[in-house]
């Protein structure tokens, strides 16, 4: 007789550590979140979850997406004292199966599974069914993957991708890129305009452009006053930050041909919605010169699932554990 299995699910941020099991329709129960400072370790925090269950007797998977590489056995944390080894984390607690994967392949792999609560579109297009699927996200900085079809499910692409160089496309663009570079910067990304920073680096490009008064404004303050209509260069900021972003995530449309829609993911955009919406976000998306055509039906989201991260490593084990299963 086979022992019972838990499959645990994590989603590990630099603050909150939220914890489930997948449940036998691929949904996640008893969700917890923990506070990641009042634990020393990852393996404590883990164990605390796991002893609520009673695992004497139970096989044990895990699938534990994390903001960090997670290529190597030894991972060091982005944002937390944290560090561990793969392997030695397994035997402690004694997990069969383990999956490190990192945080933006647990997005993508929760996208094929967003409903129309759980996501918006941005414009007009028709995703096709099994094709590939981009998401790029604007936070702390601006995280990317790809999403392909196998035999065998879906496969994550990951990557850099946050990081190409930026290409201003009009005149403020221009404007935006000198300043950067003006600053001793040597080279500017994508990823420098469009994070949170980014939109804190547009806001004070617009001020020495337009020879305003030095003013330090947080990125939650600009789109606060962007949105609100009390700041006419506050909106100038936020709406060209929707305008670079359509253009970028445009690129990644015509990098993979992503028939299966291109999604928005990250702590910032889900804030402005209506704003997104009424920008040129989806102009600048089109706008590809004589590629426009290739790409004009390709559907925009912006994912407003607030914790995507524990729908997609829940996939993720599912079709791994399936794939092994198979392989026997």
């Amino acid at each position: 007789m086979s022992k019972p299995t838990l499959n645990l699910v994590a989603d590990i941020g630099g603050t909150n550590i939220r914890l489930g099991l997948v449940n036998n329709d691929g949904t996640t129960g008893d969700i917890r979140t923990y506070q990641c400072g009042e634990y020393d370790s990852l393996a404590d925090v883990l164990r605390v979850y796991l002893d609520r269950h009673e695992c004497a007797g139970k096989t044990v998977n895990a699938c534990l997406a994390i903001a960090c590489p997670v290529e190597t056995d030894q991972i060091t944390m982005t944002n937390l004292p944290w560090t561990f080894s793969q392997s030695a984390l397994k035997h402690e607690l004694n997990i069969n199966q383990l999956f490190l994967i990192n945080d933006y392949t647990a997005i993508a792999h929760a996208v094929p599974l967003l409903n129309d609560t759980q996501k918006v579109q941005i414009g007009e297009g028709d995703a096709l069914s099994g094709k590939p699927i981009s998401i790029c996200g604007p936070g702390t900085g601006l995280g990317v993957a790809n999403l392909v079809p196998t035999i065998d499910g879906w496969c994550c692409l990951g990557g850099e991708g946050g990081h190409v160089d930026f290409a201003p496309i009009d005149t403020n663009e221009i404007k935006i890129l000198t300043y950067l570079l003006e600053s001793k910067q040597h080279r500017i990304s994508y990823e420098q305009l469009l994070c949170g920073k980014g939109l804190e680096q547009i806001y004070q490009a617009f001020l020495s452009i337009g020879n305003h008064p030095e003013n330090y404004l947080s990125a939650e303050q600009i789109s606060a006053k962007a949105i609100e209509g009390s700041c006419p260069l506050c909106e100038k900021s936020l709406t060209q930050f929707c305008n670079t972003l359509g253009s970028f995530a445009g690129n990644l449309a015509l990098t993979l041909g992503s028939f299966g829609g291109v999604y928005i993911a990250g702590g910032i955009v889900p804030r402005f919605v209506s704003f997104i919406q009424n920008s040129d976000f989806r102009q600048r998306f089109d706008a590809k010169g004589r590629l426009s055509d290739f790409i004009n039906n390709i559907p925009t989201y912006v994912i407003t699932e607030a914790q995507p991260g524990l729908i997609g490593a829940s996939a993720y084990i599912r079709q791994q554990l399936s794939f092994m299963k198979g392989q026997i």
